[in-house]
């Protein structure tokens, strides 16, 4: 089944998505020829695989920054797919596409943290408007040290709130200044080495693990 080129039935995204990796896992080749020669001109390294199998190997050689996931390949199930991402790459941006949608595989789907549906056919316009939506949600496109504040500033903030704490909170159990939390959790500074210890170590977290999902 291959995707609807007529009129686009979400908005346009206003702005242009810098160049990202994106990787289309889909057992037609039709598709994987159209998702290449949509958004290569757009600036987009495109690998496409035909197989979970060759996904697989394909994420581990490199980690893209969006995958482009149809869940009915055959006899492979979707949700184990997506249960195996998830075990191996936790922070992986999935964007799942498929030409039998169901309320009951988008329930699980989304369980498995996929970041968009979309339903063949679609047009190119709703491709782009969903992969310009996950570059800004995921940090994609930007250089390594922006990402990296953003996800350390997101990680903090999460647990930071699940604790039930507030800035002033954490500020006394980690000895670095309100000010200072409130700009490392917007994004707006990477914090020090000391001060990432801190506040792991008030928070029980460990800094490598948020360093590794965040991609470093």
């Amino acid at each position: 089944m291959t995707p609807d080129r007529n009129e686009p039935s979400r908005p346009v995204s206003p702005a242009p998505v810098s160049p990202l990796s994106i990787l289309a896992v889909d057992d037609d080749p039709d598709f994987r020829e159209y998702v290449r020669s949509v958004l290569e001109p757009d600036g987009h390294e495109i690998r496409t695989c035909a197989s979970p199998e060759e996904f697989f190997r394909a994420g581990e050689e490199r980690l893209p920054d969006i995958v482009l996931l149809d869940i009915k390949m055959g006899d492979a199930s979707g949700e184990q797919i997506l249960t195996e991402i998830r075990r191996r790459w936790r922070r992986l941006c999935v964007i799942v596409v498929t030409g039998y949608p169901t309320l009951d595989s988008m329930r699980q789907t989304f369980r498995q943290e996929v970041f968009d549906y979309i339903a063949k056919p679609f047009s190119i316009s709703d491709l782009r408007a969903s992969i310009a939506a996950a570059a800004t949600s995921f940090g994609l496109g930007r250089r390594p040290q922006d990402r990296l504040r953003h996800e350390l500033g997101r990680r903090i903030r999460l647990v930071r709130i699940d604790k039930d704490w507030t800035l002033k909170d954490l500020s006394e159990h980690s000895g670095v200044s309100v000010s200072q939390l409130s700009s490392i959790e917007r994004g707006a500074h990477l914090p020090s080495i000391e001060s990432m210890l801190s506040i792991a170590q008030a928070l029980g977290q460990r800094p490598s693990e948020w360093l590794t999902e965040a991609g470093f």
